[in-house]
């Protein structure tokens, strides 16, 4: 029987077949899904915000795009996953408030971005942007993520 293992704001966690990663409510926040094929191991990171330097005194490196990712590829990597068999779905980065210019939706997709390249991995599929929150269920038995929205349906990636 599968666990359901929820992963919050600001964190990360890791699973393999049968259990399943969730996290909620993602708005402006970014999923970054993390997907090693071969042996099924799967990583989802819930990140809040796009670099560090933003909060000069906060360790929790789960919390931001830039420390985040590198964090969650090398916990996976101690799991036996490859790096160059990662690939990334990610979803969310919503425009939650209305704002001129670039929100902090576009700015956590654009750094989840920029990470994922920095370190060769593959964006396969995305659900970012617009105006709603999203909730992403990753399931590690065949890398698929299941994206809900209460105004918008389900959609998989």
């Amino acid at each position: 029987m599968a666990n359901l293992i929820v992963v919050g704001i600001s964190d990360f966690k890791i699973a393999k077949s049968p259990d399943v990663l969730i996290t909620y409510a993602l708005g402006s926040c970014v999923g970054t899904c993390l997907y090693d094929s071969t042996l099924r191991i799967a990583g989802l990171s819930h990140i809040l915000l796009p670099e560090a330097a933003i909060c000069k005194n906060d360790n929790n490196v789960m919390k931001y795009a830039d420390t985040a990712i590198v964090e969650l590829v090398r916990v996976m990597e101690m799991q036996g996953a490859s790096r160059y068999r990662l690939t990334a779905k990610i979803a969310g980065g919503a425009k939650m408030f209305a704002t001129t210019g670039t929100s902090m939706g576009d700015r956590n997709v654009i750094a989840v971005k920029n990470e994922l390249q920095k370190l060769g991995i593959r964006i396969i599929a995305e659900d970012t942007g617009s105006n709603y929150g999203r909730t992403v269920e990753f399931h590690p038995e065949d890398g698929c993520v299941l994206v809900k929205s209460v105004m918008h349906g389900n959609s998989t990636l």
